[in-house]
């Protein structure tokens, strides 16, 4: 029996994968200067594959990479957010 194609997942291999094929392993040990042509392409070396994951934005970097947001400095966003809670917790 097939799955339906409304439950198949579009990015199945998008994802991290932890093993390499063979072309993918050669071309990272050719990045290294590890493989070079003509060399055997049965029992490579091992090669690292890590997750390089990217790092959060501060907040002083998300406000300058919005053009438009406030300075860090003004200070009415900042007083209205904890009225706004004051007043939800007063009303219960």
């Amino acid at each position: 029996m097939s799955i339906d194609p409304s439950l198949k997942l579009k990015n199945a291999l998008v994802r991290h994968r932890n093993v390499l094929t063979r072309a993918e392993r050669i071309d990272i040990l050719k990045d290294e200067e590890r493989w070079s042509e003509g060399d055997p392409v049965m029992g490579l070396p091992k090669v690292g594959h890590r997750k390089s994951a990217a790092g959060k934005k501060t907040k002083t970097e998300a406000a300058e990479a919005v053009p438009g947001a406030a300075a860090p400095g003004a200070a009415a966003p900042a007083t209205a957010a904890p009225a706004a809670k004051g007043g939800a917790k007063a009303g219960k």
